[in-house]
C-alpha cells in the first residue's frame, strides 16, 4: 500500500476516534488508536504510518517512536484536517 494512502486513512481514523482539544485540533491517545479493531485491520504498521504522518507535519506527538503499553497515554494531534 502506498504511504500517502495510509496517511489519509490514518487521518480518517483519528477524526473518527478523536476529540477536539482546547486548540481546536482533534487528538486521540495512542492506546485508543492501537487497540481499535478497525485500525488493527487497516494498518499493518501503525507506528510506521504515524512516523510518516509526523514527518509530513500532518500529526504531532511527543517522542520519535511509540510503543504499545509504554506510550498508550501519548496524545496524537491532527494538525491538518
Amino acid at each position: 500500500m502506498n504511504v500517502a494512502h495510509e496517511v489519509n486513512m490514518l487521518v480518517e481514523e483519528i477524526q473518527r476516534l478523536g476529540t477536539e482539544n482546547a486548540d481546536g485540533n482533534i487528538s486521540v491517545k495512542f492506546g485508543v488508536l492501537f487497540n481499535d479493531d478497525r485500525c488493527a485491520n487497516i494498518f499493518e504498521a501503525l507506528v510506521g504510518t504515524l512516523r510518516a504522518a509526523k514527518k509530513k507535519k500532518i500529526v504531532d506527538y511527543k517522542g520519535e517512536l511509540l510503543l504499545q503499553n509504554v506510550h498508550d497515554d501519548v496524545d496524537i494531534v491532527l494538525l491538518q484536517k
